[in-house]
């Protein structure tokens, strides 16, 4: 079972993620062997695990059940896993985490399947341990607004015109909301009152659109193999993120490139990537990322002196530094 190594810093933490990840890989019982050994290989490639963590690091605010609260930990990275392997599937991606994409690997049918059932693990597990229908309610939601933002991101591909606003909107939903439905199900589920769990949503959502504009970022500062995935593939799927729209607007250079959409070559993808960063597009989208996360670490800071807040600022604070 493989746990990231930046969870060394944290064992208390890295000791439920490795409780939270068996428990996934116990709920899985389907008798398809493809579709089985697919989500277990999937499961422990090695992902970061945050949206767990901060489920679990939301709910130590208050005396709680650890069992029910890695069990709604593991629903928050079953939910998580599945919307990866679907996103991979509509990509047509090759690698995720390093490793083959399920998708490639197996054929797309045993990748479809496989999400769609990740996503009744989530529901059985929230199902047996939510002690409130709000909870299932809140999951809901949320799926309904990262479908949302997909659809958002699908109907303005190739869109020259694309605003930072309209950006951050589809954000919020594709990344911005499993980020705040952890926090919140984290907090509210451990007996909190209402008002912090909103708090904590809050937070996350803002955590989330962060993390998202560093995943942007590290498009273009990182190699595939450091990233996990294939660099620039957004951007020749006409998927513009925050670097990319914000040069597009400096450089008109820029958009005569992009205009060429599936006919763009390598060396006009390199040529973009390069007047992306001349123009402060990726220092800009920082500057962004950094304005989120600080808004987040403010809130966090107003949070009850637990030692929950302090691990949780820290945790914030390194997703900015983040290489990978």
């Amino acid at each position: 079972m493989a746990i990231h190594p930046m969870w060394r810093t944290y064992p208390d933490i890295q000791n439920e993620l490795e409780a939270t990840l068996s428990l996934i890989e116990s709920t899985i019982q389907t008798d398809n062997v493809p579709v089985k050994n697919a989500i277990i290989k999937m499961i422990n490639a090695g992902g970061k695990l945050l949206r767990p963590a901060y489920c679990l690091l939301f709910s130590e605010f208050q005396e709680t059940d650890r069992q029910k609260m890695i069990a709604l930990a593991a629903a928050v990275e079953t939910l998580h896993t599945a919307t990866l392997i679907h996103d991979d599937i509509i990509d047509d991606s090759p690698v995720r985490r390093g490793l083959p994409s399920i998708q490639a690997e197996f054929d797309r049918a045993t990748a479809v399947y496989a999400g769609d059932y990740l996503f009744v693990v989530c529901f059985k597990l929230l199902s047996n341990y939510a002690s409130s229908l709000r909870s299932v309610q809140q999951d809901g939601q949320s799926m309904e607004r990262i479908l949302n933002g997909e659809l958002a991101q699908m109907a303005r591909r190739y869109d020259l015109d694309m605003t930072m606003d309209q950006y951050l909107h589809q954000v919020s939903g594709k990344t911005g909301q499993l980020f705040a439905l952890s926090c919140f199900i984290g907090a509210y589920e451990s007996n909190a009152s209402t008002f912090f769990a909103k708090k904590a949503e809050d937070i996350g959502l803002n955590i989330g659109i962060a993390f998202q504009l560093m995943d942007d970022i590290l498009d273009y500062t990182s190699s595939e193999a450091d990233f996990g995935k294939p660099v620039h593939e957004d951007m020749k799927q006409g998927v513009y993120s925050a670097p990319l729209i914000l040069a597009m607007h400096a450089d008109p250079a820029i958009k005569s490139l992009l205009g060429k959409q599936t006919a763009m070559t390598d060396e006009d993808v390199a040529t973009v990537v390069a007047r992306v960063s001349a123009v402060n597009g990726v220092a800009r989208a920082h500057d962004l990322a950094q304005a989120y996360t600080d808004k987040a670490l403010k809130a966090l800071q107003k949070l009850p002196d637990k030692p929950a807040r302090a691990t949780l600022i820290q945790l914030t604070k390194q997703l900015l530094q983040r290489t990978m």
